[in-house]
C-alpha cells in the first residue's frame, strides 16, 4: 500500500512538473507577445513620423510649383532642374520606404496573430490538463482515504482477533 501511495505521489509530482513547464511556456509566450506589441507600437510611431514626412513632401511639391512658376519666367532653369530631380528622388525613396514599412507591419501583424492563436491553444490545453490533474488528485485522495479506512478496520479486526485468541 505504501508503495502504491509512493507511486501515486511520484506520478502527481511528475504531472505537477509538467504543469509548471506549461505555465512557464505560457509566461514566455506572453512576454514575447508583449515584445511584439511593443515593436508594433514602435512601427505605428514610425508611420506617424512618415505621415509628417508626407506633409513635408507636399510642402516641397508646393515649393516645386512655385519654382516652376519662377522658372517659366526663364530664370535659373538649371538650378530648378536639379531641385526637381532631388524632389523626385526623395519622393521615390519615401514611397519605397513606406511600402517596405507596410509589408513589415503586415508580417508582424500576422506573426502576432499566430502567437495569439498558439497562446490560446496552450492555455486551453493547460486548462484541460489542470482539470484532469484535479480529477486524478480527487480520485487518489479518495483512494487514499479508503485505504486508510481499510487499514484502520484491519487494525481493529486484528486487535479483536488478538483479544479473542487471548480469551480462548
Amino acid at each position: 500500500m505504501e508503495a502504491d501511495i509512493s507511486k501515486m505521489r511520484n506520478e502527481l509530482q511528475s504531472r505537477d512538473g509538467l504543469w509548471r513547464r506549461i505555465q512557464l511556456e505560457c509566461q514566455k509566450l506572453y512576454t514575447e507577445l508583449l515584445k511584439i506589441k511593443e515593436y508594433k507600437d514602435m512601427q505605428e510611431t514610425q508611420i506617424k513620423h512618415q505621415s509628417s514626412r508626407v506633409q513635408l513632401t507636399e510642402q516641397l511639391e508646393n515649393k516645386n510649383t512655385e519654382l516652376l512658376l519662377f522658372a517659366e519666367s526663364g530664370e535659373h532653369q538649371e538650378e530648378l532642374d536639379k531641385i526637381r530631380n532631388h524632389v523626385y528622388r526623395k519622393e521615390q525613396s519615401h514611397c519605397s520606404e513606406q511600402e517596405r514599412m507596410k509589408t513589415e507591419i503586415s508580417d508582424l501583424t500576422e506573426e502576432l496573430h499566430q502567437k495569439e492563436i498558439t497562446i490560446a491553444t496552450i492555455m486551453e490545453k493547460a486548462s484541460l490538463l489542470e482539470r484532469q490533474l484535479k480529477m486524478e488528485l480527487e480520485t487518489k485522495h479518495k483512494l487514499l482515504t479508503k485505504q486508510q479506512l481499510l487499514e484502520f478496520h484491519y487494525q481493529v479486526i486484528k486487535s479483536e482477533n488478538t483479544h479473542l485468541k487471548e480469551t480462548v
